[in-house]
């Protein structure tokens, strides 16, 4: 018996290490009639097909096969990919959040698969379904390291539906194949597929991924063989036109106007691996407003990108430099600006041009030009904005990338000041991720050029992390020099030396209640070059987290904080208190607890509470989110701050308050409402957004966007509008 424990394990160990090699395959055949994608996989060819099956658990443990099994076949002809999926459950008890289009996976049941086209295991396209058919598509890239390379905002035609049994559902796909983008004549895709089941407590893949890794990482994939060579990829023209007509009140500025907007995008596809975005006079008034958000700190907050211009190939241009303290182009940059108040408001594209894909095997280039208009009224020059990214693959998957930014201001109006005639970056990274995933890094080197440059123009970095199962170490530096800009960039600060070091061990029980647990000491340090390298900032931080089998989470964190300020700062934003002075250091801790309800459930939650010093006074802050699904129609969440900073006298003292409930309700898979309420006394504002969307064709839709914001500290009205916008997506 024990040689036979023995030789399971070994075998066991042998597949796996097959399967992260790409080893397991299956063969897609080619059919001659096509399939009607019903959900009802009753076409006697889907019996000939291949399975891609015997999928692997990922959670709550990573070494056994899957207890709830899927299969997947695939078949294609000249103009489509067909998918037929058969998951099998524990019963018809499954979790949705809505009917709606591009849900999130997380916390519901569903099925997605990912397709590295050009088997490069940088990029890839993800589609997914539940048991009621909502379907998303979305995009992966940059290995699949963390969710900043996912996206679900991308958006193609594509057909499909499921059906419902006692013990399973079934689901069944036509895909055009111009929905991808791959080589001419390829005969293999690299592919995975990752499933949740909330039923069971089972997340499984086809491939077998270790937990400590992503589960949608693209270094554990398989292949899909197609029975004959793929032929060119035929992308349609798509035509994009909207009509919008709008109506708004400005009370504060005592302004009020109707308005008619014609405009729109077209997508045109340049061989089988390039794309050219172009958009006339676009309207952004149907995406989602932004979410607000208590900032204590003396610095920016960034806010997602939600407009989808901006979003298919977003790696390309803004994957360069540091997320957090040097990112060279930041897309949210155009399009909106600030006002003379130095309030955002929308600056308005005129038109734009955006080419992005592959042009070999291993390099891909990105290059738009966007025209925004001139604001007289609130002193905003015209710009045009341009960006060149080329990125080369070098070794299995790292990849040596080089852009250039010119955001140059055209025409010569009276208020440009001569220092913002132009600003240009140039810039070199090299990214770094192994084959197995245990090391990936990033080093760049970036040089600004403006008006009046003083020498000090460059930004670099360095970072390298370490990731294995019982193990994980990151360590970073940053500088950014005193006068390095880059005006379509996210530069929190500048004349900065920033370090980053992180490190701690994970631990794996094998039997009880908690699936995973983890320490982690996080000491970050800043230091000011152009002032004798003085140590401005640091806070040691030590962290352990903790998930159960039940998949909630539990997390304490211990902060020891010294601050130097350099300019008078104000963190409770009050009109008559006294500033905390410059040239003054602080030194104070603090504690935070945090806990995650089992997301799977009806109803969830999750609350978190950090208290101790602030400065030199006081804090206490006590958030949560409370979520509510009411199957498959509707879904409610109330998430809530409450911040309460105590400094001594004569300096501030604030109660701080936001308040967000959020309503979405989906009358059918084609018709949804969802409303937005949000209050923050920080902001003075009290704001609604609702938002009605009629689906009336594949990706063409009617909204009705009904917004309106008052005054929190005395309740007046501030501005209100109503956009009635119609958009049609023609392909041709």
């Amino acid at each position: 018996m024990r040689n036979y424990y023995l030789f399971a394990s070994l075998f066991t160990v042998f597949i796996s290490f097959a399967q992260t090699k790409g080893d397991k395959h299956f063969t897609v055949k080619y059919i001659q009639e096509s399939i009607t994608p019903d959900g009802v996989l009753d076409e006697p060819i889907w019996q000939e097909a291949e399975a891609a099956e015997e999928f692997w658990e990922y959670f709550p443990v990573d070494s056994i096969q899957a207890r709830k099994q899927t299969q997947i076949k695939m078949l294609f002809d000249d103009t489509h990919l067909y998918v037929g999926i058969t998951v099998w459950t524990a019963g018809r008890n499954y979790a949705i959040q809505s009917l709606r289009r591009d849900f999130r996976a997380g916390n519901s049941d569903n099925i997605t698969l990912l397709f590295d086209t050009f088997n490069d295991a940088n990029n890839a396209f993800l589609f997914g379904s539940n048991p009621y058919g909502v379907r998303r598509e979305g995009l992966v890239s940059g290995g699949g390291l963390d969710l900043s390379g996912f996206t679900i905002s991308w958006d193609v035609k594509w057909k499909g539906d499921s059906k419902i049994y006692d013990d399973r559902y079934t689901t069944e796909w036509a895909i055009p194949l111009t929905s991808f983008k791959f080589r001419e004549g390829e005969t293999r895709w690299r592919f995975n597929s990752y499933r949740f089941d909330t039923q069971s407590n089972e997340s499984s893949t086809w491939m077998h991924i270790p937990q400590n890794q992503n589960i949608f990482g693209l270094t554990f994939m398989g292949e899909m063989r197609f029975e004959k060579p793929l032929g060119r990829s035929r992308t349609p023209m798509a035509l994009i036109p909207y009509v919008n007509t709008s109506w708004f009140k400005d009370r504060e500025n005592i302004a009020e106007d109707t308005g008619f907007k014609v405009g729109g995008d077209a997508k045109v596809s340049i061989g089988n691996s390039m794309n050219l975005d172009l958009t006339l006079n676009p309207d952004f008034s149907q995406v989602e407003v932004d979410d607000q958000v208590t900032n204590l700190t003396r610095f920016e907050v960034s806010l997602p990108e939600k407009r989808q211009f901006f979003i298919d190939n977003n790696d390309l241009f803004a994957s360069f430099g540091d997320d957090n303290d040097a990112n060279p182009f930041f897309s949210r940059r155009i399009g909106i600006a600030e006002d003379i108040d130095g309030n955002t408001i929308e600056n308005p594209i005129v038109a734009g041009a955006r080419l992005s894909g592959k042009i070999n095997d291993d390099l891909r280039l990105g290059f738009f030009s966007i025209q925004t208009e001139e604001d007289a009224a609130n002193e905003i020059a015209a710009n045009n904005n341009t960006m060149l990214a080329l990125q080369q693959l070098v070794f299995d998957r790292s990849n040596i990338g080089f852009f250039f930014i010119n955001r140059q201001a055209t025409g010569n109006p009276d208020f440009l000041d001569e220092a913002d005639r132009y600003n240009r970056v140039v810039g070199l990274d090299y990214n770094l991720i192994s084959s197995n995933n245990v090391w990936s890094g990033r080093a760049f080197a970036h040089r600004s050029f403006s008006p009046g440059d003083q020498g000090s123009e460059w930004s670099s970095g360095l970072s390298m992390r370490y990731n294995v199962r019982n193990w994980n170490a990151f360590a970073q530096g940053v500088y950014v020099g005193d006068d390095y800009a880059s005006d379509l960039g996210f530069i929190r600060r500048t004349d900065i030396f920033k370090t980053v070091f992180s490190f701690g061990p994970n631990f794996w029980p094998q039997n009880g209640w908690v699936n995973n647990h983890s320490l982690r000491f996080i000491p970050i340090s800043i230091w000011q070059p152009g002032v004798d390298w003085r140590l401005t900032d640091y806070n040691l931080r030590g962290r352990y987290e903790l998930q159960t089998r039940r998949q909630q989470q539990f997390q304490i964190e211990w902060n020891s904080r010294y601050t130097y300020l350099f300019s008078d700062f104000d963190p409770t934003g009050s009109d008559d208190a006294e500033a905390l002075p410059a040239d003054t250091d602080y030194y104070y801790n603090n504690a935070q607890i945090s806990y995650q309800s089992d997301r799977r459930r009806i109803a969830s939650y999750e609350i978190q509470t950090t208290i101790g010093d602030f400065f030199n006074g006081s804090r206490f802050t006590l958030q949560s989110t409370a979520n509510l699904r009411i199957q498959p129609k509707a879904f409610i969440s109330l998430q809530a701050r409450y911040d309460h900073i105590e400094l001594p006298e004569p300096y501030g003292t604030a109660d701080i308050w936001l308040i967000v409930p959020r309503i979405e309700f989906t009358f059918s898979k084609s018709l949804f409402w969802n409303t937005l309420i949000q209050y923050s006394n920080q902001r003075d504002n009290f704001g609604i957004n609702s938002r009605l969307q009629w689906r009336f064709a594949p990706l063409s839709d009617l909204f009705l966007v009904y917004t309106d914001n008052y005054f929190v500290d005395r309740f007046s009205p501030k501005f209100r509008s109503i956009n009635l916008k119609l958009t049609y997506w023609l392909n041709i």
